[in-house]
């Protein structure tokens, strides 16, 4: 799974907590032996048994959505968490049996259940939670919806191979650069970290993994990749500072605590969900037009 901050190291902490430690206090240890557990479990499950894959996708998905309504429960914000849930469920399996169709009636029906369900808590608050609700639903469901879109094709294992390794090279491209080079804060209010000059090292990164798969996995032309490279990053970009945004006005530094040495599945989706749809619409019109 990508990694959404620049972690250097520190100095100032005391015995292996300095040689463990990022700037971050996290445990660079644990996230590198769950990162490579997370992504041995994806590109296995991805290339040798698809319908796995999409299950573990759902479930991911489900977990993600009880992470973000408990951090927003945080501050008084109560999301209708079982019609969230269970539109989770009817828009990811609905996207992957059957399309786009399913996944907007999908939609569609989550935001109405949200709706009637809230209508049975005598609590003040209606508008704020269902808005809560609406917006957990859109963020996390829907735009997960078009990873598996990306499955259905014949070479849908490709697709997704495409989003992961665009988004993941852009936040590595962005992690060296910044902790190299980064001089010149792209947004210092929201993610302080984030860097021009890391952002110019993800869009080399994120093309130069983007140009070779659009060549070899699509026999598409090069300049395909260029565009998918190039959008790619800059979704997972936005997606970064936006979860960063939401952070922020939460108060929290994690989503929660459930992977060690990265907090939670929320913090690793962070690209990956904004960029799903943008990386589908090149792939579909662009790449394999």
């Amino acid at each position: 799974m990508p990694a959404s901050t620049h972690v250097v190291m520190t100095d100032g902490a005391p015995g292996s907590r300095s040689r463990r430690h990022g700037r971050a206090g996290r445990d660079l240890r644990a996230a590198t032996l769950v990162g490579l557990g997370l992504g041995a479990v994806v590109l296995s499950t991805l290339f040798l048994l698809e319908q796995a894959f999409a299950g573990f996708v759902v479930i991911v998905m489900v977990v993600a959505v009880w992470e973000l309504a408990t951090a927003l429960g945080g501050r008084a914000i109560q999301v209708p968490v079982v019609p969230v849930v269970l539109g989770t469920v009817l828009m990811l399996v609905g996207a992957y049996l059957g399309g786009g169709s399913p996944l907007l009636v999908g939609l569609g029906l989550t935001v109405a259940a949200v709706c009637a369900w809230r209508l049975g808590d005598p609590r003040p608050g209606y508008l704020r939670d269902v808005s809560a609700g609406i917006f957990t639903t859109v963020y996390v469901p829907f735009l997960a919806g078009f990873a598996m879109l990306m499955l259905r094709p014949d070479d849908g294992a490709w697709w997704v191979f495409a989003l992961l390794v665009v988004v993941v090279a852009s936040d590595t491209g962005g992690l060296l650069a910044g902790v190299l080079a980064g001089r010149h804060p792209m947004a210092p209010s929201v993610s302080p970290k984030k860097s021009w000059e890391g952002f110019g090292g993800s869009l080399i990164l994120g093309i130069g993994v983007a140009v070779p798969v659009a060549v070899y996995a699509f026999d598409a032309p090069w300049w395909t990749g260029v565009v998918l490279g190039v959008t790619g990053v800059v979704g997972a970009t936005l997606g970064d500072l936006g979860e960063s945004l939401i952070k922020r006005d939460l108060g929290i530094k994690d989503m929660s605590q459930l992977l060690p040495g990265h907090g939670g599945l929320m913090d690793r989706l962070d690209s990956l969900l904004p960029t799903a749809p943008l990386v589908w619409l090149v792939l579909e019109y662009v790449v394999t037009a």
